[in-house]
């Protein structure tokens, strides 16, 4: 096969390297603290997957040869959990490696693993010339839903793989959650059908915690009553830690449905359990921050906010890469203690004087620091200045959209004329 024959079937493949997966090496960076979370879920039954998305991210950071032990290790896992040598679970896999060494000069090699996606291509077509194979969905899906992209298009991929292949509980019970995750964020009524969609999803897949508890969640928003059903999800604590967005969702339901105090009682519990389970120290330590920022009607207990400050110092070690957000968290929590005020205003001055090089960095610690400007030290007119200098920054955020919404509540002309200017935000 000649040069530009191969260039032609490599664009042609199915992996992570054609699926313009595009991100700042920071973000990348944060990813790989992701990763390595979900990689240590006793029993979690995407691993083949976050093996071949770890690989993606490291190789795109320039280390090849941690790519590549990840790729293979990703093979292994995917036989592993089929229980069989080769399969179409493996089209995507050897995709990356095709491309991985042909990036490494390696075209011999890379050429190795073409032949073997076109023999598992012929062995296990896809379905229509229109469709992708199943298994090509159902990875797809999983990484996109991983990056945070399109939630329609992640659940379009899971509906395809669950439909095609209706035996794999996994792909299912997928597409029921993000069916119902996509309607938290768009239109609540979506799918008239969507709760008794959960129920079968979760008898056929029981000891899921994440669809329980959104199945939970479903039933109040259907005007159901759940508290006891909550409190009996939670009594075995022991088994609570073995999934990270399951343990997330607990706790949300007992923030909504029980309160706040207990929520934070129950993870202190299965933290005590799994002390060295960093996810976990995550959790505990946001519902800190949470229950003091955004749950305190008067001043919080000292001890409270000693315990929040003792994490998030935790969290900044832990997870270096995520250390802008944890130190203005951080921050956020030493402005509501009674002896430590000072130092909210000590860590944003020397955030904002290292002033971080990607744009939506910036937007969360200038939208950050403008709440703080504005709550904590009463100085409305800078808060203002600084939410400006969120929303001049042209990248779709959270921050930047809340940033104009408070300038949209508080315009005068001065403002009114800077929002009537703003550059449409980068997609």
């Amino acid at each position: 096969m000649s040069a530009a024959q191969s260039q032609t079937t490599l664009e042609s493949l199915q992996c992570h390297f054609t699926w313009n997966l595009v991100h700042s090496r920071p973000k990348l960076l944060r990813l790989t603290d992701k990763m390595e979370n979900f990689s240590k879920e006793k029993g979690n039954r995407w691993l083949g997957h976050i093996y071949n998305l770890w690989g993606f991210i490291q190789y795109k950071l320039g280390l090849n040869e941690e790519a590549r032990n990840l790729f293979q290790k990703a093979a292994e896992t995917l036989n592993k959990i089929r229980n069989a040598d080769v399969g179409p679970w493996l089209v995507v896999n050897y995709g990356n490696l095709a491309w991985l060494h042909h990036h490494l000069g390696d075209l011999e090699e890379s050429q190795a693993y073409l032949s073997k996606v076109d023999a598992l291509m012929e062995k296990y077509p896809s379905p229509s010339q229109d469709d992708l194979n199943p298994e090509i969905y159902a990875e797809k899906a999983w990484t996109l839903m991983f990056l945070g992209e399109d939630k329609k298009l992640v659940v379009d991929y899971y509906e395809k793989a669950a439909r095609m292949q209706p035996d794999m509980v996994d792909w299912n019970t997928s597409y029921v959650i993000w069916l119902k995750n996509a309607q938290n964020f768009s239109d609540p009524k979506l799918d008239p059908d969507l709760l008794e969609k959960m129920r079968q999803a979760k008898e056929r897949d029981p000891e899921n915690l994440y669809l329980i508890a959104l199945y939970l969640d479903q039933l109040a928003d259907e005007a159901k009553k759940i508290r006891d059903e909550v409190r009996e999800l939670a009594g075995n604590v022991s088994t609570l830690c073995c999934s990270n967005s399951g343990m997330w969702a607990l706790l949300n339901l007992y923030i909504g449905y029980i309160s706040a105090d207990d929520a934070i009682v129950l993870a202190e519990k299965v933290l005590k359990e799994h002390a060295d389970v960093r996810f976990l120290k995550r959790l505990v330590a946001l519902y800190y921050r949470w229950r003091i920022v955004y749950k305190s009607s008067s001043s919080p207990e000292q001890s409270m906010v000693d315990r929040a400050i003792a994490l998030h110092k935790e969290l900044i070690s832990l997870y270096p890469h995520s250390s802008l957000k944890n130190e203005t968290d951080l921050a956020s929590i030493y402005a509501m203690s009674r002896h430590s005020k000072a130092k909210a205003e000590q860590i944003f001055k020397k955030l904002l004087k290292n002033d971080p090089a990607e744009p939506s960095d910036k937007q969360m610690l200038y939208n950050k620091y403008a709440n703080h400007l504005y709550f904590n030290r009463n100085d409305h007119h800078r808060a203002t200045q600084y939410h400006m200098n969120v929303a001049a920054i042209p990248e779709k955020s959270y921050f930047r959209k809340n940033s104009i919404r408070i300038l949209e509540k508080n315009k005068d002309r001065e403002i009114e004329e800077f929002l009537r200017n703003l550059q449409e935000p980068r997609q």
